[in-house]
């Protein structure tokens, strides 16, 4: 089956055709540096890190982009708030940023463009808007991009660009042509119209340009940073669920205006996280960052819960999900349990397994892992099976199987019996559980057998499970 995603500007699924054979270049807008990652961040790095890896197992040359935006009004603010500057903030939550990536299992781009590095392609490119008559540079070093002057304005997200005037915000003041243009340059000026609020540094934090000295606006950053990654004309653009309009929708006007070709092929888009059905907004309470979440939850969990549902569908974080895909990564943790040493199959051997046909069958249809991951649970139940007959070899080819599929989504990566027995600060300690187990083996061999079911019941009540066998005892947590 070849290859298809759902083209958020057609609407539609699309079989893929790259520009180059064989190759993929894909661009995905990253963080803007001036706080922790949050849950609804964690959604789209590993969405797309389980589709580059997913490209990359099937053969696909990825070139995986995704930028930083180091340079912000917020990021202005929260240095002012701060008392630092702009630089030391950015770099401390970059750094964040990567460890939070890290421990969650998500592998670093090809390139990582910050905006601050391209601030002369970023000029480059107004430069030629202004040229082409698309952009207007005002009176206090602004440069606005004329909306009106794009036919193709609205296309990705299907709104009309008349539509967009009633629900433009109009300033009799407005030094603007058309309440809907947006910016691309920031001028001094109007750094220090906001530096009552931006602190004394916004004036200083500034570029020069013809038309004056100033910074950037969002929007055009990354259109000059993806022309310098990756071209004129790449084949995917990712995202998060809030960027289609109006960032999206702005890099394609800019972009294409300035370099007078398609900007991109396809247009993805991950789905939005909730929390208990709700938006995920500090005002409301229910605002986690990802190492927040980390302190109570392994992070192969909060891997599986961000892939158990389709890319682009709405996930809602909750305590009930999180233990929901616990369990589901214990099913198959326990089923590896005794073939720990098994190491993972080489995908090209796999061209006779029903369950990878099945698994690769899915995701060639849009990435869809919730319908890849029935198959590796079918695999679960033949893999338990060959091995409670006795069918050592045939349990050990599923073993392989199931490792090698759980590679490509990046779960599956500890030991079973790491996993099983990991647990959070509050809990029981392995050391404490264990000793437990050894007080209970003396329990039974002096027929203390009150004592032996009291331990058992005891820890089953702090999410601790004991497996007897002829080998001895086996626990793993809840």
């Amino acid at each position: 089956m070849a290859l298809k995603i759902y083209n958020t500007l057609t609407r539609q699924k699309e079989t893929f055709k790259p520009i180059e054979e064989g190759k993929i270049s894909m661009y995905v807008c990253g963080m803007t540096v001036y706080d922790y990652c949050h849950i609804g961040h964690a959604r789209v790095l590993v969405s797309f890190d389980m589709i580059t890896r997913y490209l990359r197992s099937q053969g696909w040359d990825v070139n995986y982009v995704r930028n930083i935006t180091d340079i912000d009004d917020k990021i202005i603010n929260r240095a002012n708030e701060n008392g630092e500057t702009f630089t030391d903030l950015t770099e401390r939550f970059i750094d964040a940023m990567h460890e939070d990536e890290a421990v969650l299992g998500v592998a670093r781009p090809d390139q990582e463009p910050k905006a601050t590095t391209h601030i002369q392609d970023i000029i480059d490119m107004i430069q030629v808007l202004i040229d082409k008559g698309y952009a207007y540079t005002c009176d206090n070093g602004d440069v606005y991009y004329r909306v009106t002057k794009f036919d193709g304005y609205g296309k990705l997200t299907n709104k009309n660009i008349e539509d967009l005037l009633s629900g433009a915000r109009v300033d009799i003041e407005s030094i603007k042509e058309d309440p809907r243009d947006f910016a691309l340059w920031k001028g001094v000026v109007t750094s220090k119209r906001a530096s009552s609020e931006q602190g004394k540094d916004a004036e200083s934090i500034k570029w020069e340009t013809p038309w004056g000295a100033g910074r950037p606006g969002w929007h055009i950053e990354c259109s000059a940073m993806s022309k310098c990654c990756l071209g004129n004309t790449f084949d995917i653009h990712g995202g998060g669920p809030d960027l289609p309009f109006p960032h999206h929708e702005n890099e394609i006007a800019q972009s294409e205006a300035a370099n007078g070709c398609t900007f991109v092929n396809y247009w993805m888009h991950a789905g939005a996280v909730r929390v208990d059905g709700e938006k995920m907004s500090k005002s409301l309470g229910n605002f986690f960052t990802i190492r927040e979440v980390l302190k109570k939850y392994h992070p192969e969990v909060v891997r599986y819960l961000l892939i158990s549902r389709h890319y682009r569908s709405a996930i809602n974080y909750s305590e009930d999900n999180l233990i929901e895909a616990r369990t589901g990564l214990e099913r198959f943790y326990t089923a590896l349990r005794d073939f720990a040493s098994v190491q993972p199959a080489a995908l090209e051997s796999l061209a006779a397994s029903e369950y990878y046909a099945r698994f690769v069958e899915a995701m060639n249809d849009d990435f869809n892992s919730s319908v890849a991951l029935a198959a590796m649970y079918d695999l679960v139940r033949d893999l338990n099976t060959a091995a409670k007959a006795g069918e050592q070899a045939k349990a050990e080819t599923l073993a392989a199987e199931l490792k090698a599929m759980g590679a490509i989504y990046g779960i599956l990566q500890s030991s079973p019996e790491e996993f099983l027995q990991a647990g959070g600060a509050d809990e029981l300690s392995a050391e404490a559980i264990e000793a437990l187990i050894e007080e209970r083996v003396q329990a039974k061999q002096d027929k203390n057998f009150a004592r032996s079911d009291e331990i058992r019941d005891d820890l089953k009540a702090q999410g601790v499970v004991l497996e007897d066998s002829r080998e001895g005892t086996k626990w793993r947590r809840e």
